[in-house]
């Protein structure tokens, strides 16, 4: 009789992230993917039917009873869910889903016994750090966020934290940079972290021991890269891609430096205290 295969729920699987993630699943895990919204083809990537244990269904991580219900019977969490950008219409929406959602999620984590915990973070909880010079900038390095999105990603690495402390959960913090399907500007030439490098990212991050806290850096194999591959290596990842081989595409134009380009973040817009752009 074979083993049951063991089940990883996915927030936010109907957004980018998680679209990147069902074409390349991790191998030998069941997927209990989750959203807000179910899309109408909620397969689209599958050529025929989905795979065997491949489930959808509706979550609101804002919602506890219906976190809880979600984190039962699973293995390992994928928290890709939330509000993704920084823009004035989606401000207030910020704190409640980021950070009061994600407290939800480990909270019923803890309840339900899963030990590993991987959560998206950003680049942007740590944007306004510069480029160190000789040294590559290490995957630990504390917070300094860019905008108030950068704020929630940072207080969702803080509660991975309180939770790897406080109840023994094994937390995997997914810095990432800019996963896209190929770079669009000089900056990604360094950021980029391609979408299969991203599924290699999150295979290497359910497979390794991992004690405590962990933040690590989410990108590819880029030769402009000028972010620590220790914490990548310690979970045995192995990035494949270049964001170098799109380079000849860029406009060259774009190439003008911009002041803030040696920050982490780039020039990712902050916001006023009213909302509007700054």
């Amino acid at each position: 009789m074979k083993p049951t295969p063991p089940t990883l729920l996915v927030t936010g699987a109907a957004g980018m992230l998680g679209r990147f993630l069902t074409r390349r699943p991790p191998e030998g895990w069941r997927l209990r993917l989750t959203d807000l919204t179910v899309p109408a083809d909620p397969h689209p990537e599958f050529p025929e039917t989905p795979p065997a244990g491949v489930t959808w269904q509706r979550l609101d991580v804002t919602d506890r009873e219906q976190t809880a219900a979600a984190c039962r019977g699973v293995d390992a969490i994928l928290h890709l869910g939330g509000v993704s950008n920084n823009a004035a219409a989606t401000r207030d929406r910020l704190i409640p889903v980021n950070v009061g959602g994600t407290s939800n999620l480990l909270d019923a984590a803890a309840h339900a016994g899963v030990r590993r915990v991987l959560i998206a973070s950003s680049n942007h909880a740590v944007g306004f750090r510069r480029r160190t010079t000789g040294e590559p900038l290490p995957d630990d390095v504390d917070c300094r966020p860019d905008s108030l999105y950068g704020v929630t990603k940072a207080a969702m690495e803080a509660l991975g934290t309180f939770h790897a402390d406080q109840y023994g959960t094994e937390v995997v913090l997914l810095r990432i940079g800019s996963c896209f399907e190929r770079p669009t500007s000089p900056r990604m030439l360094s950021t980029w972290l391609s979408p299969a490098d991203f599924c290699r990212l999150v295979e290497a991050s359910l497979r390794a021991p991992v004690a405590g806290c962990r933040p690590v850096w989410g990108v590819s194999a880029n030769t402009r890269r000028w972010w620590s591959t220790s914490g990548g290596d310690a979970l045995g990842y192995r990035p494949l891609d270049d964001a170098e081989t799109f380079a000849p595409d860029l406009d060259p134009a774009a190439f003008a430096v911009d002041p803030r380009g040696e920050t982490v973040g780039g020039a990712f817009p902050a916001t006023t205290p009213g909302g509007a752009e700054a």
